[in-house]
């Protein structure tokens, strides 16, 4: 094991994999992020990924369809498994390591059910692990399933690979040029900011954990290996 970090999840939105679409799914955008991710495997790494489903369906868009807010939030996790399967495909199709889907949604045809220990069983021996469903349940975005998958399945930290934003600002530096990006932040003053980046319940749990987290562009070429090899690019959050 080459850096700093032995496991680590990886958080990607659903929007990741879109590429500048912002919906569905976008082959160069899937491609590039697969070789992110097998970089960071070939460092010996072991790596889990948590997928988001926002290029399908997110539970904020319930209203405008006129339908629950539960039932929009299945319809979103369906959609993380969709892209699980996706980027399966394509790390399958250009490594020969073992991939495995995991969901919180049981499908038993098409995924296995996320078990803690067999997903460290799968990690320990170096398979590439996604991590589908969020938590299977409704009123819950990825950003906390993220948190909690990483501190059960014992990571050393979470990559956090946002679209469009290379680290955490005090201001949204989409709409002032002037925004200034932390380096380094705790999860107490990202709290009190009110940062946006994630959900505030997500950084909680990761506060009170103790959860090391990276927030980074995830269109950065080699940004994730580099975080695990030492590097602080982004914006780094700690307890």
């Amino acid at each position: 094991m080459v850096g700093r970090y032995a496991r680590v999840v990886v958080k990607l939105s659903g929007e990741a994999l879109a590429g500048r679409s912002g919906w569905g799914t976008d082959p160069a955008s899937l491609a590039q992020l697969a070789d992110e991710l097998l970089s960071v495997h070939a460092l010996g790494v072991e790596l889990a990924v948590v997928i988001g489903g926002g290029n399908y369906f997110r539970g904020r868009m319930a209203d405008g369809w006129g339908i629950g807010r539960a039932e929009a939030d299945n319809i979103g996790m369906l959609g993380t498994l969709m892209n699980a399967l996706m980027l399966r495909g394509v790390l399958t199709a250009r490594c020969d390591s073992d991939i495995r889907v995991m969901t919180a949604v049981p499908i038993q045809s098409v995924a296995e059910p996320f078990i803690r220990l067999r997903a460290d069983s799968h990690l320990r021996r170096k398979l590439i692990v996604l991590l589908a469903g969020g938590i299977g349940q409704p009123y819950v975005t990825t950003d906390y399933p993220a948190v909690q998958r990483a501190l059960e399945l014992e990571a050393d930290a979470l990559l956090v690979a946002k679209r469009g934003v290379d680290g955490v600002y005090d201001r949204d530096p989409n709409l002032d040029q002037d925004a200034k990006r932390f380096t380094t932040l705790t999860y107490t003053e990202a709290l009190a900011a009110g940062v946006k980046v994630m959900d505030q319940s997500a950084f909680v749990l990761a506060n009170e954990q103790g959860l090391l987290m990276h927030v980074f562009d995830v269109a950065a070429v080699g940004a994730m290996s580099a975080i695990c090899q030492g590097e602080d690019i982004g914006t780094r959050i700690t307890p």
